[in-house]
């Protein structure tokens, strides 16, 4: 189905307008009318979250209503719909009736800190400032204290999302930063080696922040901390949804694809037929597709692409084909990126993306019988991998980020990573060789080569024991006594690739203990409890050995 970027919708402030006047109890009303409706139309979404700490939050805030203002009640409305932890999910900020404001800045979050790369033209000696208190707090805490307001799927959503919420005084105040509600808030800088102080005021009723893609652009009444003497290709032709570029000097293809939907000036797939015509009749060696901005769409449009991809066998090889990821790439995209690591060569390049691999998306919008502001509840379970491999996030095989520097004088070395690859012998996908190994019988293969990988700073994005782990515990729970003996020797392989730690023996004496090995349970409980004994797993593997009559 074709899904909304909503996340523009939380973040939208309309012109301030009179209140709309309520009573507690009618707040108290849509209160209730919200956890109803979770409770009867969305049971499903207890996944992240219980339906007992659901209810203790409700119950929370329902009695805390009398003695708060609207803002309040709203901010917390939003921390309860941001148990859930999907991103597609939450209440609106924009109802006309409850406008919350925003202070004139744009805040991003760089390797090395958090700054102000956009700024209205009032404040210029804050731009490219690094933003180091809010109201006298540290960042770091500021950031823990609005987490909560944010349907943060993971850290990366946050990065992308939840840190300009900073910049909404009602969230402050709700959250504890500010002692009460203030147009105007004080935040603490550093620039050029100096500290300094700087108080923002709300922007005026008639004038937005001007955030496209997460950045601001500088025109007539905005700056921005790039130079704008040239721009990287990643920010080039931003009011297109995408378009490609061919890099003479390294035979590369680069294409940026910003949304997944139908450029009003060309579909996409006339532009994916124009794109693989010209790699096949110029001299094209690499593939680079930046999504890193991709927010999502429709994602009915990704077939194209991926069926063009595999196809086609000479970009469609380790080392020809790079996709540049980030923390806005969410929602159809993150199908794409899903499908593309599923059936492809790709080597991923850049950030983590900001959804889970396996998520839920779409969204139904349900407005409370009082207030009128909008709830937005997702409903569409979207599963692209098994659920052993649901992930927080896609993770790149190159991980690279970029510093304010960087950013600020139009360096890319996220695209400079791809460009500048060259190993064929390198394994994009870890998991998927190794589960194929498995089920090819390729045991020797596997015993000498995982060890290596595991020991080769190439593969520190992937956490061999505990994707390795989850793969042979759910096998191991599977009833079957033949899907139990598999997942047995899966976690017996991962104790001879990780023989010192406690968890491996754990999962190892828990998978035999679903054959009925009782024996081998216990020798393995004792052997998790010599190489844990102060730690929690070591204490959980002694209760559970002494269940079973054995002794520690």
């Amino acid at each position: 189905m074709k899904k909304a970027i909503i996340l523009l919708l939380f973040l939208c402030f309309s012109p301030i307008r009179a209140q709309q006047t309520l009573t507690s109890e009618q707040w108290q009303e849509d209160l209730r009318f919200l956890q109803k409706t979770i409770h009867t139309d969305y049971p499903f979404l207890f996944v992240k979250t219980t339906k007992e700490i659901f209810d203790i939050e409700v119950e929370a805030l329902y009695k805390d209503i009398p003695k708060l203002a609207p803002h309040e009640i709203i901010v917390g409305m939003r921390r309860i719909i941001a148990l859930f932890q999907y991103g597609h999910m939450g209440v609106a900020f924009d109802q006309a009736s409850y406008a919350f404001h925003s202070l004139p800045f744009n805040l991003y979050q760089f390797s090395d800190g958090i700054y102000v790369q956009g700024v209205h033209k009032a404040y210029p000696k804050t731009l490219g400032a690094k933003v180091l208190k809010v109201n006298g707090i540290p960042i770091a805490e500021a950031l823990q204290k609005v987490y909560p307001v944010v349907s943060a799927e993971n850290s990366q959503f946050f990065k992308a999302h939840g840190i300009n919420f900073l910049t909404i005084p009602e969230v402050l105040h709700a959250q504890g930063i500010t002692d009460k509600l203030e147009r105007s808030v004080t935040f603490t800088l550093e620039k050029d080696g100096k500290t300094f102080e700087t108080l923002f005021t709300v922007s005026p009723e008639n004038e937005r922040i001007p955030n496209h893609y997460g950045y601001v652009f500088e025109n007539e009444n905005w700056l921005e901390a790039r130079q704008t003497n040239t721009t990287p290709l990643y920010l080039k032709h931003l009011e297109k949804m995408y378009f490609f570029e061919y890099l003479s000097e390294s035979k590369t293809v680069y294409v940026r694809l910003s949304q997944i939907e139908d450029d009003p000036s060309e579909k996409m797939a006339s532009f994916y037929g124009r794109l693989f015509d010209f790699i096949e009749n110029n001299s094209v060696e690499k593939l680079v597709l930046d999504v890193r901005l991709n927010g999502g769409g429709n994602n009915f449009k990704n077939r194209t692409f991926i069926t063009k991809i595999m196809e086609n066998k000479s970009i469609n090889q380790v080392g020809n084909f790079f996709v540049i990821l980030g923390r806005r790439t969410f929602s159809a995209c993150q199908n794409l990126v899903n499908e593309l690591d599923n059936y492809t060569n790709v080597i991923f390049v850049g950030e983590p993306t900001a959804e889970n691999v396996n998520f839920y998306g779409d969204i139904r919008i349900t407005n409370m019988p009082n207030s009128k502001i909008a709830l937005y509840l997702s409903y569409a379970w979207w599963q692209d991998k098994p659920a052993w491999q649901n992930a927080e996030w896609l993770a790149p095989s190159l991980p690279v980020d970029i510093s304010f520097e960087e950013y600020a004088t139009n360096q890319d070395p996220v695209l400079d990573a791809a460009l500048t690859f060259a190993d064929d012998s390198f394994i994009p996908n870890p998991m998927r060789y190794i589960t194929d190994g498995f089920v090819n019988g390729n045991l020797e293969e596997l015993t000498r080569e995982v060890p290596k990988m595991i020991k080769d700073p190439k593969y520190a994005f992937f956490d061999f024991e505990t994707e390795i782990s989850k793969a042979g515990l759910l096998l191991a729970k599977s009833g079957t006594k033949e899907g139990i003996q598999v997942g047995v020797g899966v976690l017996s392989f991962v104790t001879e690739l990780f023989p010192s730690s406690p968890k491996a023996w754990k999962n190892l004496a828990m998978g035999h203990l679903n054959l009925g090995e009782e024996q081998k349970a216990k020798e393995f409980l004792n052997k998790t409890i010599t190489l844990g004994a102060d730690g929690t797993v070591g204490k959980s593997a002694k209760e559970m050995l002494l269940e079973l009559g054995g002794t520690p």
